[in-house]
């Protein structure tokens, strides 16, 4: 796995293919929103382009990624699927209808959305994704919303999982579950990387370190997630918060000031829970 350094702007995901650090989340955004808000990312320099099955918006992000003309090659294109698909068919199956409504042949990474273990056909998702990227279908597979114990059972599949999408932001740091995730050679991207609200973004710990840098609060958390080592997808439709969520690479956060950003982590956990909710 690569290191992030100040210049660094991707990160090794699986052998051969690299996952940009920042990426540009979709959800809410729908239909002309969604299309416009992907041009202009892409024309803002974003690489990495997040959507999924039950936003509801990948036929508007296909739009937004045809209006750009950028080369398919040149993006790195990630998706979601629900849990109907929950099996080694059913994953073929998502794959074939998500990049119909992409207008794509192929993925950079699919993600299983929710584990809902309660229907316990998890563990046959990542089967099938396995087989659709020993297929060359995919690029990368991984989950979203994983708790240590389901990784183990995945893991006890025989399977290893390359990246999990959580929440994570500096009020909920998810100190156990990062680590789990560190100890097992597995990525962590973190949806809702700034917050749902943006009350931390006052706070001294981020504050102090933007006006010593010349940066917004928001750039000082992009860049503890990304020296940390974790990918961080912010939605932005805004012109010029997308231009600034990219610019946090040309500066370094010193280990104090990761530090006290480390100490707001309250212990809440992820606003949803991955045992009960899902889709």
């Amino acid at each position: 796995m690569s290191t992030t350094t100040a210049g660094g702007t991707t990160t090794d995901l699986v052998p051969g293919v690299q996952i940009p650090l920042i990426g540009l989340g979709t959800w809410p955004l729908m239909g002309e929103d969604a299309s416009a808000a992907v041009s202009q990312a892409i024309a803002n320099g974003y690489r990495h382009i997040d959507t999924a099955e039950n936003y509801g918006n990948e036929e508007a992000v296909g739009e937004g990624i045809r209006r750009s003309g950028i080369d398919r090659s040149q993006l790195f294109l990630t998706t979601k699927f629900n849990t109907r698909w929950h099996s080694r068919t059913g994953v073929r199956e998502a794959f074939a209808e998500a990049t119909r409504r992409l207008g794509t042949d192929y993925l950079d990474l699919f993600l299983v959305h929710w584990p809902n273990p309660a229907q316990g056909r998890f563990v046959e998702a990542c089967e099938g994704l396995q087989q659709l990227m020993d297929d060359g279908c995919i690029r990368a597979w991984g989950v979203s919303n994983f708790k240590p114990p389901h990784l183990q059972r995945v893991q006890a599949a025989g399977l290893r999982v390359p990246l999990n999408q959580v929440q994570v932001d500096p009020e909920h740091g998810q100190p156990a579950q990062l680590g789990w995730h560190a100890g097992h050679g597995i990525l962590t991207a973190a949806y809702s990387p700034l917050g749902r609200n943006g009350s931390f973004l006052s706070h001294h710990a981020i504050s102090g370190p933007a006006r010593e840098l010349g940066k917004t609060p928001a750039q000082i958390v992009l860049r503890w997630h990304v020296q940390h080592g974790r990918i961080a997808i912010p939605k932005s439709a805004h012109r010029e918060r997308q231009r600034q969520n990219l610019d946090v690479f040309n500066f370094t956060l010193t280990p104090p000031q990761l530090a006290a950003i480390d100490a707001l982590e309250t212990g809440a956990p992820p606003r949803l829970d991955s045992d009960t909710y899902f889709h």
